[in-house]
């Protein structure tokens, strides 16, 4: 496993009778500890393998290379569709948290209107407070500040296609937790060591959970269970799960 600042690998556990051999070369499972900045061990934490590294890499280069190239024409109709819809640019970007706590620019087409425009035409002001908290908390199904068009995009998780274009570059992966901002990162509290252990998603638990319609203390509680038990199997239960969980729209507004 690639270590990270505050992290190292600690010493094979002597308490169960496997050896490291005998355990799939896709996950080392419990037999791992790693070592946190506070001195502390964090128990049961996946420790990926080479194999694994290289297969989880490889998948998402082949799939979303496939999937852009299959997908262009989709992507030039919804680019369309949300320039017809409101003024401002097609993409909206943002400053998210990467895996060991690096940055890096997300990609989604735009569903809001841009803050000039809701200012300016609809009168509609916002301060960053009330913006953190409509983050941690349940989002509004009736959100003014989205469009006819970002309505219906996020109700099919169209918005976040170009996310695979992050996935190609390196800065997400196709499975894991829900990249999130800084502000995010700082009410995961001590759990926040685990989001970094990994790179964020373009699917993950918490989007084949229910999505918006579970609260902010579960969705950390699935970003944790998913860096503690990573493997190559889980991502290919969440990926299969993916579509129905998109087909089903819920908690996806």
């Amino acid at each position: 496993m690639t270590e990270m600042p505050g992290l190292t690998r600690g010493p094979i556990s002597t308490d169960t009778k496997r050896s490291e051999s005998t355990v799939s070369p896709a996950v080392l499972m419990e037999d791992v500890k790693i070592l946190s900045s506070d001195g502390t061990y964090l128990e049961g934490v996946a420790a990926s393998s080479f194999r694994y590294t290289f297969a989880k890499r490889f998948i998402d280069i082949s799939v979303s290379c496939l999937m852009m190239v299959f997908l262009a024409p989709l992507f030039l109709l919804i680019a369309l569709l949300v320039r017809l819809s409101s003024p401002g640019p097609i993409l909206y970007k943002e400053r998210r948290v990467g895996r060991f706590g690096t940055h890096f620019v997300i990609y989604k087409f735009r569903t809001m209107y841009t803050k000039e425009y809701l200012r300016s035409v609809l009168k509609y002001h916002e301060n960053e407070h009330d913006q953190l908290q409509r983050r941690i908390s349940h989002k509004h199904m009736h959100d003014p500040r989205i469009t006819r068009a970002g309505a219906v995009l996020r109700k099919l998780s169209l918005d976040e296609l170009p996310q695979l274009y992050n996935v190609l570059k390196g800065d997400m992966s196709l499975v894991g937790p829900r990249p999130i901002v800084d502000a995010e990162l700082a009410s995961y509290g001590s759990y926040s060591i685990f989001y970094k252990l990994v790179y964020p998603g373009l699917s993950g638990l918490w989007q084949v959970s229910g999505r918006n319609d579970i609260s902010f203390k579960t969705r950390v509680r699935l970003d944790v269970t998913y860096c503690r038990k990573w493997s190559l199997l889980l991502d290919v239960v969440i990926l299969a799960r993916t579509l129905p969980a998109v087909l089903k729209r819920k908690g996806a507004y």
